[in-house]
């Protein structure tokens, strides 16, 4: 078997564009994993004003909305009367009646087979009666079916 020579007058050519392509990708990865943080001269800097009072102990109103697999809606654990969306709103708007909102928290225990249309009326109702403290019942992943 005969092995072409190499001249000697050609020299080997080296192909850079692989190596200038995964410059290139290191170079994006190193500049979007950098975290970019901002000076402490371009904060603002306050000094807060001391005041001798203590908040006042607030004990949120808590209103748990649970739905089964067919839709059925409960109100702290109460049935409603019928599942018309109207039912849901007042027996809601009964509970938190002169809460203020703030002081209202809301949680959502849904079937994991529950519509995902009984969950999202549920929490347009709640959108709708301004409340804005807002939970949803799940399981760890480990104990998930």
């Amino acid at each position: 078997m005969k092995f072409p020579r190499v001249s000697k007058n050609n020299p080997i050519e080296l192909n850079l564009a692989p190596m200038i392509d995964v410059m290139l990708v290191l170079l994006v990865f190193f500049v979007m994993t950098t975290s970019f943080t901002q000076h402490q001269s371009a904060q603002l800097q306050v000094s807060l004003p001391a005041a001798q009072g203590k908040p006042p102990a607030i004990s949120p109103t808590l209103v748990e909305v649970g739905i089964s697999q067919q839709g059925e809606y409960r109100i702290n654990g109460k049935k409603l009367v019928d599942q018309n969306p109207q039912t849901l709103h007042r027996a809601i708007a009964k509970l938190i009646e002169g809460q203020i909102e703030k002081n209202v928290s809301v949680i959502i225990t849904a079937d994991a087979l529950s519509t995902h249309q009984s969950v999202v009326t549920v929490m347009d109702i709640i959108g709708q009666l301004g409340l804005t403290h807002l939970s949803i019942t799940t399981l760890p992943s480990a104990e998930a079916h």
